[in-house]
């Protein structure tokens, strides 16, 4: 067998060395679609199941949350054990499935329990799955600041709350259209908000109650539409736009009627925008600012993720308010270029090692030459993975 794969290769140089050619060529295209990273990408199959619960102390979020989600997972298909965390106002709870189990899948039956189990749960109280993430998704990390003595339009001094609306509203949602980005987490600054400040003494006077305010605050904010009118042809559409848009629209609202006369929410409240409850910060040089995490679909080649990212994030500064910048702080595109390039250093000092002793062994440089070049060849012609990539795409189109 050997003799004759021999003869035939002596026989048909010119047959041998294009598919020699036609070898590396594939194996070169498979290297280049690739995924690379830096480490290897060991983290298990699992789904996180997050519970807000505002209020709820620990004991109480483990008692009426997380047992009654973790015994709604026992007996999936596939599962290999689930594990939880219940902190104050917040349950997670952790369901791991067997290797090689579909991540789409899993979800899918998590979705399927999550159902069934709403019913059992307190009111208001809706459980959410985490992002399609593993433990090495968080590829890229910014920090929205502002730079020295920089001022807003109107002259006063950029602070926390606006660093963060500035991240909410006009970065993350930019950035989260990249390919391959899942979530953009934050962390610091505040989150601005409208707040209505009930005065008890002035309800207990106009003989109200919190539910009174909050029911006329959520009734008063929507729009209705109201079908349309024909005229000449044309249809005019009818809608009554009742949406809040400014302090002012939201202070006179109509709470309730007494003694012939209107009682409005500035006369039971004081209306102000306000910032939520955090707990944590971020801050660099000594400074507060916005610290954002991209995390990146499981499956995704990290070193092109990141570098869309990056590219993305220096087209959004163009558009930055005067005197704020987001900054790079971590890009995994470093850390893998860093280590492609020590093992490309690694293979070519390697592979000037096995020439040097071919040549001592054989005494011909160009026999060492020669018996070098099979080690790269034999490691891009994985001919099996290769046949079964054209199979695989060959089965896609038809």
């Amino acid at each position: 067998m050997i003799n004759s794969l021999l003869k035939t290769a002596l026989a048909r140089p010119v047959l041998i060395m294009l598919l020699t050619l036609l070898l590396a060529a594939a194996g070169l295209w498979q290297a280049i679609k690739l995924p690379v990273d830096a480490v290897p990408d060991i983290t298990n199959v699992q789904v996180q199941i997050n519970t807000a619960a505002e209020g709820f102390s620990p004991q109480e979020t483990e008692q009426r949350i997380t047992y009654a989600i973790e015994t709604a997972m026992a007996g999936l298909p596939r599962l290999e054990y689930t594990r939880s965390l219940s902190r104050y106002g917040l349950s997670q709870v952790t369901v791991v499935f067997t290797e090689g189990t579909d991540i789409y899948w899993a979800r899918q039956q998590v979705a399927e329990r999550l159902q069934n189990v709403r019913n059992e749960l307190p009111a208001d109280i809706d459980p959410e799955m985490g992002p399609i993430v593993s433990g090495l998704g968080e590829i890229f990390s910014y920090t929205v600041k502002v730079l020295p003595d920089a001022k807003k339009a109107d002259g006063s001094a950029y602070n926390p709350e606006d660093l963060r609306t500035i991240q909410d509203w006009v970065i993350r949602p930019q950035l989260l259209k990249v390919p391959g980005v899942t979530e953009i987490n934050t962390i610091g600054g505040y989150v601005r908000e409208y707040q209505v400040s009930p005065d008890l003494v002035k309800l207990l006077a106009f003989k109200l109650t919190l539910d009174d305010l909050a029911q006329a605050l959520e009734q008063n904010n929507s729009n209705v539409g109201a079908g349309y009118i024909e005229r000449n042809g044309e249809q005019w559409l009818i809608r009554s736009p009742g949406q809040l848009q400014s302090l002012e629209d939201i202070a006179q609202l109509v709470v309730a009627k007494r003694d012939d006369g209107p009682v409005r929410v500035k006369d039971v409240a004081a209306v102000a925008i306000g910032k939520q409850l955090r707990t944590g910060a971020a801050t660099q040089d000594g400074n507060e600012v916005v610290l954002g995490t991209v995390m990146m679909l499981v499956g995704q080649n990290s070193r092109t993720v990141s570098q869309q990212v990056a590219s993305r994030l220096d087209e959004i500064n163009l558009r930055l308010p005067s005197g704020v910048v987001a900054e790079a702080n971590y890009n995994r595109t470093t850390l893998v270029d860093k280590t492609i390039k020590t093992v490309e250093t690694n293979l070519l000092e390697g592979a000037v090692l096995v020439v040097v002793i071919l040549f001592l062994f054989l005494g011909n440089v160009r026999a060492a030459l020669l018996t070098a070049l099979v080690i790269p060849l034999s490691m891009q012609g994985k001919i099996a993975n290769i046949f079964r990539t054209i199979i695989y795409r060959f089965d896609e189109q038809f």
